[in-house]
């Protein structure tokens, strides 16, 4: 099954609001095996005032973010848990590497597959792309609690 979702759906999803959503698009989604989302980078974005000026990337801890807002829309579709009744905490961050600056105007293809995935708990392999190279990669858990 691939199916999209715009932000209207994303936001039904992710408790996440601007300035800390960062997820735009969902534009694959496999239940259970394979999430695909975009975040567009814009100079707007707020940390580029401060990260850093004269020369703006995108911090690598937002990166990472990024990829677990993605990979909370799978865990929560995959299991068909509603966000208002559930709390996705991050849980650890493992193997992160980055390797490319993400800079105003690039748009990032977050891919997320799981490695372990539980109605209860996650751990799943993230890859951010700007175009085909990779920006960053890490592995991310998270766990999930009742409200």
């Amino acid at each position: 099954m691939n199916q999209e979702l715009d932000i209207f759906q994303i936001t039904e999803i992710l408790p996440h609001r601007y300035p800390f959503l960062l997820v735009d698009k969902i534009v694959e989604f496999e239940p259970k095996k394979r999430i695909v989302g975009i975040k567009n980078v814009t100079i707007n974005e707020p940390f580029f005032i401060g990260h850093f000026p004269g020369h703006p990337i995108m911090p690598g801890v937002l990166i990472i973010e990024a990829m677990a807002q993605v990979g909370g829309i799978l865990m929560l579709k995959s299991f068909e848990m509603k966000a208002g009744e559930v709390v996705i905490y991050f849980m650890g961050v493992d193997k992160a590497r980055f390797r490319k600056p993400v800079r105003p105007g690039d748009q990032l293809k977050l891919v997320l597959e799981p490695i372990i995935l539980k109605p209860s708990v996650s751990k799943m392999k993230g890859v951010a792309y700007i175009e085909d190279k990779v920006a960053a990669e890490a592995e991310i858990m998270a766990s999930v609690v009742k409200k």
